[in-house]
């Protein structure tokens, strides 16, 4: 039996006894803020309304219409010179420069400039979710994460990086793609050495990785006492001690303790040879195979790791 999608949902078709309808996609109230017609146009991909100055395409003439405050600077920032679409918009900007946070959470007490931001915030603690994805049933807090993760039904990759073509389902993925593979960019900081690095998770694996930045966050074995910078590293430890190989070979039913472990066996039943001399043209199933054959090969200056369309040339010192 084929499972029947719901039809998309149109918010114009209400009546009076409809006053206070939900919106049947998401369970949120409709009122004379939030309209139907005006609420309706969030759930459709149609953009009918172009800027005739940069392009840009919006949903509906309102939109539009702020959109083009912003070029002719009608609602223009004295403090740093942005333009914004509405009044609105100006005044919630100025809250930047004046560092007015007028509305508090009453259970952490964090401050925030917009009430919107305040009613995304509350859904930590209540645990609401009220944006449900019609296709899988998963559920998000906010509409940004919704909409991101509907691109993974769709395989919509709407960001493209400018040097080099890949696409993102998200924009900060696009810009973590351009901080890390085409800037020299270094804006996290290690507050212990001073060292720097392009992304937060490098920062934070340098942390957890260096001893004396991390002396009291270590994992600790409760057997022999060694140490670990990860907990991951702790379980696949452990393991060794109790003899647990959850990790079976398919082909051999051989069993290991790690996952690295099994990939690293699995060449053996492949005709692949995924490593070659970059020389003499040998190749190897395994990277230490190629790395011992420098040993003995006259033209011992690197290899070449071969994996489908991507060719990578490695130096090693031997």
């Amino acid at each position: 039996m084929t499972e029947q999608r719901q039809a998309p949902v149109d918010h114009r078709q209400t009546t009076k006894e409809d006053e206070k309808n939900d919106c049947a996609a998401y369970d949120i109230p409709l009122t004379k803020q939030n309209s139907p017609v005006a609420h309706g146009n969030r759930h459709t991909t149609q953009k009918s309304y172009t800027c005739c100055i940069c392009d840009k395409q919006l949903k509906c003439s309102g939109s539009l219409l702020n959109h083009m405050n912003i070029h002719n600077g009608k609602y223009k920032c004295t403090a740093c010179g942005k333009c914004s679409g509405s009044n609105t918009a100006l005044k919630l900007h100025m809250r930047t420069h004046s560092g007015e946070k007028p509305f508090q959470c009453t259970v952490c007490s964090k401050r925030f400039t917009e009430m919107g931001n305040l009613d995304k915030h509350c859904r930590i603690h209540t645990g609401e979710k009220p944006y449900k994805c019609h296709m899988c049933d998963k559920a998000f807090s906010q509409s940004g994460d919704l909409k991101a993760h509907m691109r993974v039904h769709t395989g919509d990759r709407p960001y493209k990086c400018s040097l080099c073509d890949k696409t993102f389902r998200q924009l900060n993925s696009l810009q973590r793609h351009k901080r890390c593979v085409h800037s020299n960019l270094r804006p996290y900081v290690c507050t212990y050495c001073g060292k720097l690095f392009k992304t937060n998770l490098y920062l934070k694996r340098h942390a957890c990785s260096s001893k004396p930045h991390n002396e009291c966050t270590w994992f600790t074995c409760y057997i022999c006492q060694k140490q670990f910078s990860y907990s991951h590293g702790l379980k696949n430890h452990i393991r060794r001690h109790e003899g647990v190989k959850p990790y079976v070979c398919c082909e051999c039913t051989k069993d290991f303790y790690t996952i690295a472990e099994l990939k690293r066996h699995q060449p053996v039943h492949s005709d692949i040879r995924s490593f070659a001399c970059g020389l003499c043209a040998k190749t190897f199933k395994h990277k230490k195979n190629v790395t011992r054959h420098f040993a003995v090969c006259d033209y011992s200056h690197g290899y070449i790791v071969m994996s489908h369309m991507h060719l990578s040339w490695c130096y090693t010192d031997v």
